[in-house]
């Protein structure tokens, strides 16, 4: 099979990983990839929001197989671009794919269907948002941009001063852009944050391992929300008994919503979960898989991807017994330092070639460039260093190893990622 893979971050590197390690496939095109991409897939100087380029050299190329790694072309319908001409593709529809396109659609879905979530009220109107705010809210409070921020539209306000200054900053001063138009006003929960990743073939669905991500730039959880700066899978947080809950009222009830509402979801849903102390809540959905949280959970998939994608276009999922390896894996991202607000680009990457003479270590490219130099820094999370063990404070261990093996100016980490392992017995 010829397959092309859409986006250019960490995810793709590692879907493009698995991808190249499946029997069906001989050759790999990614559009518009980056350095690392470029060592197992050919790149492709195609933006993932340039539908009728992307569907023009699917065509030209006789692709067989199209994967959709990222929000933006999901939610603008990339997918329904393809399947009108008659191509393969794995992904939601643009249908579907408002799951995540828009978190007032998403709280609205769940509250009609009943699945467990957080007491919210959506708003087209700052002042309506903000005398809300003045007369009914409970400090603090959560407030969410609807459309796509990439992972940043989120604000928690201690204080009524807090939330109307963070309610100019996204439905006034646009912050986030168009995002903002519309507003999701949230209660604030508390309980560990946990991410679990599906494959779902509009009726069938099949959870992945489960994972955990930080946010937060600095150790500590302290600083401003990245979009993520490491994470660990599996966690211990995700015991049988959240499991069992989700099960039941969360994961299958979603997927069947989502079908009654006429829109079959067919791809990866992502449940963002907050294990709350009046049982596990859903934060968000994202309709395809996390980064960095398939830079952990890939690695530790026992199938072959291109199998069960298949399956999830063909509506045969329930044919698949989806595998994971019985270990853990950590990855720790690094940053330029000053991510997420400013930070310097084309810093000359080395040590990279060390993670191709050892098993059980990754190093996926997020921000990178191929240059006359060599490999550079090209975006704010620059590579995720991830490393298997046998559990995952061995695999914490391997991986704060390995990130010693590469080095650019202006590298930065955070030194505590999975530290919240320590505390569970």
């Amino acid at each position: 099979m010829k397959v092309l893979i859409v986006g250019s971050g960490g995810r793709e590197h590692a879907i493009a990983t698995s991808v190249a390690k499946s029997a069906k496939v001989d050759k790999i095109y990614c559009a518009p990839g980056n350095a690392g991409i470029g060592q197992i897939a050919e790149c492709v100087n195609i933006g993932a929001m340039e539908f009728d380029k992307l569907v023009a050299f699917a065509k030209e190329n006789a692709i067989d197989f199209t994967i959709v790694g990222m929000d933006d072309p999901l939610v603008g319908g990339l997918v329904d671009a393809l399947e009108a001409e008659g191509l393969r593709v794995f992904g939601p529809r643009k249908n579907a794919a408002i799951l995540e396109g828009s978190k007032a659609f998403s709280k609205d879905l769940m509250k009609k269907y009943n699945i467990p979530t957080a007491a919210y009220e959506n708003f087209d109107d700052a002042e309506a948002a903000i005398k809300y705010l003045e007369e009914k809210a409970n400090y603090p409070i959560v407030l969410k941009a609807d459309g796509l921020a990439l992972g940043k539209g989120v604000l928690i306000c201690n204080t009524l001063e807090e939330a109307k200054e963070g309610v100019k900053e996204i439905m006034l001063d646009k912050h986030f852009g168009a995002a903002g138009n519309r507003m999701v006003i949230e209660e604030f929960m508390t309980g560990p944050e946990v991410s679990v990743l599906s494959f779902v073939d509009g009726k069938t669905i099949e959870i992945m391992t489960s994972a955990q991500d930080h946010k937060r730039a600095k150790d500590g959880d302290e600083g401003l929300n990245t979009g993520g700066m490491g994470t660990f899978s599996p966690t211990p947080f995700y015991t049988p008994e959240v499991d069992e809950f989700c099960q039941k009222y969360i994961y299958q009830a979603t997927v069947d919503a989502m079908a009654a509402e006429g829109r079959p979801f067919k791809g990866v849903i992502f449940f963002g979960l907050m294990l709350t102390p009046n049982g596990p809540r859903v934060l968000e959905y994202n309709a395809r898989f996390g980064d960095p949280e398939t830079q952990v959970v890939l690695p530790r998939m026992k199938n072959d991807i291109i199998e069960v994608m298949e399956a999830c276009v063909d509506g045969t999922l329930d044919r698949i017994d989806l595998q994971f390896e019985d270990n853990a894996a950590v990855c720790v991202v690094l940053a330029s330092e000053g991510y997420p607000v400013s930070y310097e680009k084309g810093f000359v990457i080395n040590g990279l070639e060390r993670f191709e003479k050892e098993e059980g270590y990754y190093c996926f490219h997020a921000g990178t460039k191929l240059t006359e130099k060599g490999i550079v820094t090209n975006g704010g999370r620059v590579l995720g260093v991830t490393a298997k063990g046998a559990d995952l404070k061995e695999a914490r261990a391997n991986a704060y190893a390995a990130t010693k093996w590469v080095d650019f100016e202006n590298k930065y980490m955070r030194n505590d990622i999975g530290k919240a392992i320590d505390n569970v017995n």
